[in-house]
């Protein structure tokens, strides 16, 4: 069954569904829960695809819910994913469906997220304008580090108890009218590696730093030289980031402490840029110790990796929000240096990872004012029922 354009989901379809996609994300919003503990969202999730027919697995990879629903004889299977969690914040935009928990909020946008994979799903339940498998995935822990929530449902057999040919997903980005779809082939986020340096000195007595190897000053020349790994070791035309994110050392004003801890973020969007920033921050981190004659213990965490979206599957994504909401609202995604678990999916299929615009006087995310635009409910719901029915035709 070949469909023409006219009965592929439009943003028009879901109109009549608007006032309850915002009930579903403002109750979403009041009632946050933080990464692995997502115990009353995952149950409200799947008791509404359970109502709507769909066959829905609960507790995959911990509080994550997939929910499955066939049509027709189509061989083909496509995987859409939206994340849950919340963030631990205190939340101060005012709002009357503001959290109701303190110290925790959607500051993230995943109670939009998640309320655009529902408003698709109960539209693709109702119309069945698709020839083959729906697989719904809403993933817990995606704000949670290593193991993050895509790695647990992964280690749980996401993708051997529930095949599918192609995954996509998609966030929220502020700073982008309201209703626009943002799309990139191949590096799109950016890894995200976690560096813990502690430099190993000689305490003593402030009045007698002749005495002491004092690791406050190794660690402030060692801050300034790490300034430089991306100056001047990273090709211009490549993009990198080394952030010292925290420093600790002493207690006292007339102590030289025998310790001094430094947290570094590094993100980078290619495996040998990558590769390369580990070598330089490490011998370097090593030659400044050295100089002092203080000892350095380095320990390099490897987290997210590079969210790379497939050439065909982009390519697909963008004809198909073209179709839905004109060429003239759908843009090429710059380079975004935060980090995204979906990585560890596309690391196993082929997929895309999309931008759904939040606005262009949005607060950023992760801000305590932050808020998820009701205006792109419709728009994000659509775009997932009809890139489901295109994928899935004859």
């Amino acid at each position: 069954m070949m469909l023409n354009d006219n009965h592929f989901a439009r943003v028009c379809d879901f109109d009549a569904m608007e006032a309850d996609l915002k009930a579903t994300r403002h109750y979403l919003h009041a009632h946050p829960e933080l990464s692995q503990e997502e115990v009353e969202t995952s149950r409200f999730v799947a008791d509404k695809l359970e109502a709507w027919g769909y066959a829905v697995t609960r507790h995959v990879g911990g509080h994550g819910v997939v929910a499955v629903l066939k049509n027709g004889n189509g061989k083909k299977s496509i995987g859409i994913r939206a994340d849950m969690d919340a963030l631990p914040i205190e939340e101060a935009t005012g709002l009357a469906y503001a959290s109701k928990t303190p110290g925790k909020m959607h500051a993230c946008g995943h109670d939009g997220h998640t309320t655009v994979l529902l408003g698709a799903a109960e539209y693709l339940a109702r119309t069945r304008r698709f020839d083959g498998t729906v697989t719904l995935i809403f993933q817990p822990a995606e704000e949670n580090g290593r193991p993050s929530g895509a790695q647990q449902m992964i280690a749980d057999g996401l993708f051997e108890r529930f095949p599918m040919d192609a995954i996509f997903g998609l966030h929220n980005h502020p700073g982008a009218p309201e209703g626009t779809i943002l799309l990139r082939s191949g590096p799109i986020m950016a890894s995200s590696d976690t560096v813990n340096i502690t430099i190993k000195g000689k305490g003593g007595h402030a009045s007698r730093p002749h005495l002491t190897i004092d690791p406050v000053v190794v660690a402030c020349n060692l801050v300034v030289a790490l300034q430089t790994v991306v100056s001047r070791n990273i090709d211009p035309t490549q993009t990198a980031v080394v952030t010292v994110g925290t420093i600790h050392a002493g207690e006292a004003v007339n102590v030289i402490p025998e310790y001094a801890r430094l947290a570094l973020s590094v993100r980078s969007f290619e495996p040998k840029i990558r590769a390369l920033l580990e070598q330089r921050i490490t011998k370097l981190a090593r030659s400044v110790a050295d100089g002092f004659d203080a000892t350095i213990d380095i320990h390099y965490d490897h987290g997210y990796p590079v969210v790379v979206n497939s050439e065909a599957e982009t390519a697909f994504a963008r004809t198909v929000a073209e179709e839905l909401v004109g060429a003239d609202k759908v843009a090429t995604c710059p380079l975004i240096p935060g980090s995204e678990d979906f990585a560890y999916f596309l690391e196993h299929k082929p997929g895309s990872f999309l931008r759904l615009g939040n606005g262009l006087s949005s607060a950023i995310l992760h801000s305590p004012n932050y808020d998820f635009a009701d205006g792109s409910l419709t728009v994000g719901a659509a775009m997932w029922a009809r890139l489901a029915e295109r994928f899935l035709q004859d």
